[in-house]
């Protein structure tokens, strides 16, 4: 679990109440029910009218993926593609099946089992490649249901504070009555904003980034598939598989 997410959206919140109360607020003048519930309901009711069902029953595992999801660095992988590469350099691809598990990398496996059983490299390529897409397309559709909740509650947020100003314009008749029902009013605005920028927003960039890492992963994986396959001089595989990693992972897997 990569505790990123959860330290950051956590904090944030403090920092704010910290604000609040430093400004002689009290913070549990924001903590209204009505104003709360008519942003966060219709904003994440309209982000799934917005979207299909299946997408809303793919809720949970988008807030799983944000938060719980932890993906190795690429640049792990590097050292057992080398391995396997040997192995398969010396005894040949039929050699590497004991040796598969113990490598606990899914995708790794099912593209060298389909080496090992023949596969056509440019079709064992056009597959894995497919694959990575297919995932790349799968998360980016979770970031984007977050991202519609982060574009729809600002807007919901204005809306609870017109229909609450239309209140305190029925009560006009009462003035002392007025403060506490304009400073209500607005605090739709205050929680329509607050949420798309510090939970829906950092959700949605949080999925994106796990998607970049998780198929950049993939991606070396790929190359590595190709040159155990190919029979390539592992130091050559070393090589090229380094250069496909961030320079700071570079530096930390040749070191």
């Amino acid at each position: 679990m990569d505790p990123a997410p959860s330290i950051g959206i956590a904090l944030a919140f403090v920092v704010m109440v910290l604000f609040n109360i430093l400004e002689g607020g009290n913070p549990l003048g924001i903590l209204l029910f009505p104003p709360m519930l008519l942003v966060f309901g219709v904003t994440i009711l309209i982000s799934i009218a917005g979207s299909s069902t299946q997408d809303a029953k793919n809720i949970p595992k988008s807030l799983k993926l944000a938060f719980a999801h932890k993906v190795a660095p690429a640049a792990d992988l590097v050292p057992t593609v080398v391995t396997l590469a040997e192995k398969a350099r010396r005894e040949g691809l039929l050699a590497l099946e004991d040796q598969l598990r113990d490598i606990d990398d899914p995708f790794l496996v099912k593209g060298v089992t389909m080496a090992i059983d023949g596969t056509d490299p440019e079709e064992l390529r056009e597959i894995l490649e497919t694959e990575v897409d297919a995932k790349r397309a799968e998360y980016k559709q979770y970031a984007k249901f977050f991202a519609d909740c982060g574009g729809y509650a600002p807007t919901i947020g204005i809306v609870g504070t017109v229909m609450g100003l239309v209140h305190v314009l029925e009560q006009l008749s009462t003035p002392e009555a007025l403060g506490p029902l304009i400073a209500a009013a607005f605090v739709a605005t205050l929680w329509g904003v607050l949420s798309a920028n510090v939970i829906w927003l950092p959700i949605a960039s949080r999925i994106k980034r796990v998607s970049e890492l998780e198929t950049s992963r993939m991606e070396l994986a790929v190359e590595g598939i190709a040159a155990i396959q190919a029979g390539s001089n592992p130091r050559l595989v070393a090589e090229k598989l380094r250069s496909l990693l961030p320079s700071d992972q570079q530096s930390a897997e040749a070191a």
